[in-house]
């Protein structure tokens, strides 16, 4: 999900505020994790700069996911690029950690041995 920063008016921060609500309760009550990411995150992980436009975002996307075309709205572009940033992220996040499960499963084995 991207992070909301700014609303031009109170009626549509309200509203926007409403529907994330909803989604976040709805996701939660199916036991899906909610992962919240800024709209630098997302341009950054999917085309290299975080002040990236709108379209060279939706290129981007089209050139990851291999699409013929771009994505028919702006808001299935946003969302394709939150799921491009989540799985990239996810992936460096299981390295690292996968990187460092080695080292701490011996340690705790010698450890064990004493």
């Amino acid at each position: 999900m991207e992070a909301v920063f700014y609303a031009q008016n109170f009626k549509s921060a309200f509203n926007l505020g409403a529907v994330r609500g909803v989604i976040i309760l709805a996701a939660q009550s199916c036991g899906v994790p909610v992962f919240e990411y800024s709209t630098t995150a997302i341009k950054l992980a999917v085309a290299g700069f975080g002040r990236a436009s709108k379209q060279a975002v939706q290129r981007m996307v089209k050139v990851i996911l291999r699409l013929e075309r771009l994505p028919a709205s702006d808001d299935a572009s946003d969302a394709l690029a939150a799921a491009i940033c989540h799985t990239s992220l996810a992936k460096i996040q299981a390295a690292t950690q996968g990187a460092q499960k080695p080292a701490a499963t011996h340690a705790r084995h010698n450890t064990a041995g004493r």
